[in-house]
């Protein structure tokens, strides 16, 4: 998938309310974590966009997540936890995109997209 068009507004947006006044990797992705979890409007479902090796769901399933995954899970990737196949089980964000979501999780997912399809990481 080609990077995104830098966009301006959301490159703001993230610099000053994801990941401001972070310093390394392991600040970054709490300040992401915490962006998201007082963004995203639980619970809420989601269609897998792109299947990952480290996650069972396939492109087109839909989901529902629950909340976040623990925090000290998500130091190198955004998790949240979804119900599938009667469990309970995190997957990566990156993944999912939100069906009939309100405006802030919708933002705040696009945002993650965003920053993940820049090339950046922790």
């Amino acid at each position: 998938m080609p990077k995104p068009k830098r966009d301006a507004i959301r490159e703001d947006r993230i610099h000053n309310e994801a990941i401001v006044d972070t310093y390394g990797p392991h600040e970054q992705a709490m300040g992401w974590y915490h962006y998201l979890e007082n963004k995203l409007r639980f619970p809420f479902q989601a269609r897998c966009i792109a299947s990952k090796v480290v996650s069972p769901l396939r492109k087109g399933e839909t989901v529902e997540v629950r909340r976040m995954a623990p925090e000290d899970s998500c130091s190198s990737d955004m998790l949240v936890l979804i119900r599938w196949q009667s469990r309970t089980m995190a997957v990566p964000l990156s993944q999912l995109a939100g069906a009939n979501v309100d405006d802030s999780t919708a933002e705040a997912i696009g945002d993650w997209h965003y920053w993940v399809a820049q090339g950046n990481c922790f």
